[in-house]
């Protein structure tokens, strides 16, 4: 008897569990799914209604077919920008973060160096570009750097926050323990500025994707190398316009792929602890 009384609590609290779970589904996906769905009829219909040309504005089912149509040629190019966001991407969070653990280790280095980072940032990259082609070639190099360029200040930045920002409390205590300073950088200080990396890796990973494709167009190769900077410039020279809509959206899709990515690192990396990743009951 106590047994079957047993058997339907487990059973009944099951059946709770998965409704909260399809309830919280459907809060989280549902209302941006009504949005997307609700946007992309308006824009169908509406291109309808007020018979837009193509040229000016493509209906969504003119830039899926253009899609189709040439999804190797799109496939090759985002493949390439792919390749150059993740190198710029990868470069920027190893120096960024090295640099700001050089520079929070001396508060003379952090005086001395600190603001030409602020000034790197404040030049705008076009500025820089032509600057870089001539030293790196066009190319890859060139369009790496750019990439690294635009991703390295968050990096830096938001790292020498998180490492200045650690609990003074702690640090003397290890420091009453005769730990070295490179002891306390990395068995608290860089334990304790993690969320701020990652915010930085938050911010950094579509700045990357953004760089590559500005890199592109400036330093851009053409052919099959092009990336889809370069497929953009040539869709809107030969007027290609839902191929063009086609370009921007592929780019647009790799920036929120390349933030869900490292939103799912930062949960695996903060969720046990870190009250802005934890579960939250409502």
């Amino acid at each position: 008897m106590e047994n079957a009384q047993t058997k339907q609590l487990e059973m009944k609290s099951e059946t709770v569990k998965a409704k909260k779970v399809n309830l919280q589904f459907l809060q989280t996906w549902l209302p941006p799914i009504i949005a997307f769905v609700l946007f992309i009829a308006i824009w169908q219909f509406g291109v309808l209604l007020m018979q837009i040309p193509p040229y000016i504005l493509p209906k969504p089912t003119d830039v899926l077919s253009a899609t189709v149509e040439n999804w190797d040629r799109l496939w090759a190019s985002a493949s390439t920008t792919i390749l150059e966001s993740v190198l710029g991407f990868v470069f920027s969070v190893f120096i960024g973060v090295s640099a700001a653990i050089v520079m929070a280790s001396s508060k003379l280095l952090e005086r001395s160096l600190y603001p030409y980072a602020i000034l790197l940032q404040t030049i705008p990259i076009v500025a820089i570009a032509p600057i870089i082609v001539i030293w790196f070639g066009s190319g890859m190099n060139a369009i790496v750097i750019i990439a690294f360029t635009i991703g390295f200040f968050p990096m830096l930045s938001n790292t020498l926050i998180g490492l200045n920002a650690t609990d003074r409390g702690m640090m003397d205590l290890m420091s009453l323990y005769h730990a070295s300073k490179w002891q306390i950088m990395w068995k608290i200080r860089i334990p304790a500025a993690l969320p701020y990396i990652i915010a930085g890796l938050k911010i950094s990973c579509t700045l990357a994707i953004i760089g590559a494709i500005v890199g592109e167009y400036i330093a851009g190769i053409g052919g099959g190398d092009g990336g889809l900077g370069y497929a953009i410039t040539v869709a809107s020279t030969t007027m290609e316009i839902p191929y063009l809509f086609a370009c921007g959206i592929a780019a647009s899709l790799l920036g929120i792929i390349f933030f869900l990515l490292v939103n799912l690192l930062s949960k695996m990396l903060l969720g046990s602890w870190h009250e802005s990743e934890m579960k939250k009951d409502s």
